[in-house]
């Protein structure tokens, strides 16, 4: 595109994209448009061979002239994908695979039929849905970080200018001081979305009041939690929206140069903000004199090498530096000591996604969504026992019950919900009882819990409480940069005595022995990584202390999770002496003779791997 290199060349730019985008989605070109799924998940179910597959066949067909085929950000459902959207209809089909794309362009592009085979099927109603809106899951979603994700191509500043893009950064350089910025994002009652949810407006602010020759922007892309995968979605889906709002930031505080600091392992993400960067420098919008004005701004790149500990904001900036990611003493903060000494303000990805809509739209608009204190939407990565796994943003104070029923779908075959682990490590356990919970800073925290930076794993009555809180203190201990004692050494602790409990050497004291260091973690660990590790276990302790008891008393997994804790046995009426499960076993711990004896496990020599129950025709094996 032609350089951007003043307001009224952006204010043109903008209104010629949003034409073409506007006769994209409505066919006013006369074109029909194909867009595919090019988040992660769909990528990793062939999206980008399906796309290259419709592209192949579209000049085969001979409708160059007629269909366009391109990529965009997450649809959100994955668990249904990959998905493709063909506009001006709005036709969704979801699990499309390479071999659909012939079908699809034979039955839909030219034969102008819907390929109902490919359609959702409503789990309820069993009717097929053509429309994304009309799907449930879509119904009671908001999308404001996530503006333009599964609409626009991610690696197109055209496009991103073509639904709002940088309206944003307009309105803050022709309209607003930066101090009015700041009052604009203070009175939105945006919180940071990277879990500690401390005021935006506020933390740029300690940083403007500081006098500096050099402040800095950092954008924490570090998402390390278990089964988070928001921050990932919008980099790869609008990073041009990160960068816009960390423009803003910038402008608003006096920063005139940002770091973005992205894992390693987010490929894709890294790739399209690379792009974007580069495209941005290209078209004059990033740069010196943004635009003709006085305001530079200047954006770098760093690779984080998947250390959880560095999506704490100090470790983060010391690893930027070059240093070995491990926290900072507190006080100073960053927003007046930060990178390289200067005030810097660590922003996660979804909040600096998130503030472009405010600028564009008015503060007013964002804080009317959500309850007193906690303004706005929430993305949230929903996984686990859930029928539908995906990326989901919802308005602040929606409930866990409409999270997890309305929205996702309820749990797989029938079984019962047992609990939903929210704020990854760092977070609690909650219960069925706590289902309607509104979803917010303080409410979470008021039962046990956290927001954290968003993941949800939603657990069913197969899940051992106690085995969960095993995998999560493994995490945490294998994830302990070991800078302070407390941490170093009572994450091990703990992990070892849980290990004591789910292998059945645990005792009651065990217990209380784990409480008291829970307690010291909390206490006196240097970081809020270190101070809530312990949440998992005081949370399943607090709301399943029946588990832990079966496990120290009884010496029993209720659950039949715990493998040093089950037992299998052989039904003698049931057995029907056919030797497959005394074939299967890899250890040879089952005996019996064949035709003539019922079989017996011989519980000394059993692993407990259960390939005599999955082997079993006759429902002739328990598991104890």
């Amino acid at each position: 595109m032609e350089p951007i290199n003043s307001i009224p060349c952006l204010e043109k730019a903008m209104c010629k994209c949003s034409e073409e985008l506007n006769a994209k989605v409505k066919g006013l070109n006369g074109k029909r448009a194909i867009v595919v799924c090019g988040g992660t998940g769909c990528l990793a179910n062939h999206s980008e061979d399906l796309e290259a597959e419709l592209k192949r066949l579209v000049k085969e067909y001979g409708l160059e002239d007629k269909v366009t085929v391109n990529h965009v950000g997450c649809f959100g459902l994955c668990s249904q994908g990959p998905f493709i959207k063909i506009f001006p209809e709005e036709t969704l089909y979801r699990a499309v695979q390479v071999k659909d794309a012939e079908t699809i362009v034979k039955e839909d592009l030219v034969g102008h039929r819907i390929v109902e085979d490919l359609l959702y099927v409503d789990p309820i109603t069993k009717m097929r849905i053509a429309k994304q809106e009309d799907i449930p899951f879509y119904k009671k979603q908001v999308r404001v970080a996530l503006h333009g994700c599964s609409l626009i191509n991610p690696s197109l500043v055209e496009e991103y200018l073509g639904c709002g893009g940088f309206k944003g950064l307009k309105r803050a350089l022709t309209e607003l001081t930066p101090q009015q910025v700041i009052d604009e994002v203070t009175n939105s009652g945006l919180r940071g979305r990277g879990g500690g949810g401390f005021l935006t407006g506020r933390k740029w602010q300690f940083a403007a009041n500081v006098e500096a020759d050099q402040k800095y922007i950092v954008c924490n892309g570090d998402e390390g939690d278990p089964g988070a995968f928001m921050d990932c979605s919008i980099l790869e889906g609008t990073p041009f929206s990160v960068i816009e709002g960390m423009m803003i930031a910038g402008y608003a505080f006096g920063a005139s140069e940002g770091y973005f600091y992205v894992r390693a392992e987010y490929p894709t993400a890294v790739k399209r903000l690379t792009e974007a960067i580069k495209d941005l420098e290209e078209a004059g919008i990033l740069g010196d004199h943004v635009l003709g004005t006085d305001f530079s701004f200047r954006v770098h790149l760093r690779l984080g090498a998947g250390a959880f500990v560095c999506g704490e904001e100090t470790a983060l900036l010391n690893s930027i530096e070059g240093k070995r990611g491990m926290p900072r003493p507190r006080p100073p903060f960053p927003a007046v000591k930060g990178l390289w000494g200067k005030p810097t303000c660590v922003n996660n990805v979804e909040t600096l996604a998130t503030v472009p809509y405010i600028l564009r739209e008015g503060w007013e608009k964002f804080a009317s969504m959500g309850t007193e204190k906690s303004k706005g939407t929430k993305v949230f990565a929903l996984g686990g026992k859930i029928n539908n796994v995906g990326l989901v943003e919802v308005p602040m104070g929606t409930t866990l019950r409409t999270l997890i029923y309305d929205i996702g779908g309820g749990i797989p075959g029938g079984k019962a919900f047992k609990a939903i682990q929210t704020g990854g490590p760092s977070g609690g356990c909650l219960t069925a009882a706590d289902l309607d919970t509104p979803i917010d800073y303080d409410a979470l925290v008021a039962k046990g819990s956290m927001m954290g930076s968003g993941g949800a794993i939603v657990m069913d009555e197969d899940n051992c409480m106690v085995n969960v809180a095993h995998f999560y203190m493994n995490f945490i201990c294998d994830e302990s940069c070991g800078k302070c004692t407390v941490c170093r050494i009572g994450t091990k602790r703990l992990y070892e005595m849980l290990t004591d409990v789910v292998e059945g050497r645990g005792t009651e004291q065990t217990l209380e022995d784990m409480k008291a260091i829970a307690s010291v973690l909390k206490d006196g660990a240097l970081c809020a990584l270190g101070q809530t590790a312990a949440n998992p276990i005081l949370s399943t302790m607090a709301n399943f202390p029946e588990e832990y008891l079966a496990h120290v008393k009884d010496k029993k997994c209720p659950a039949h999770a715990c493998k040093k804790l089950v037992s299998f046995t052989i039904d003698p009426e049931k057995c029907k002496k056919c030797s497959l499960c005394a074939r299967n076993c890899p250890v040879s711990a089952i005996h019996g003779v064949p035709g003539k004896e019922p079989y017996v496990i011989d519980q000394s020599k059993c692993i407990k791997c259960g390939a005599c129950l999955s082997g079993c025709r006759f429902d002739a094996i328990h598991k104890e």
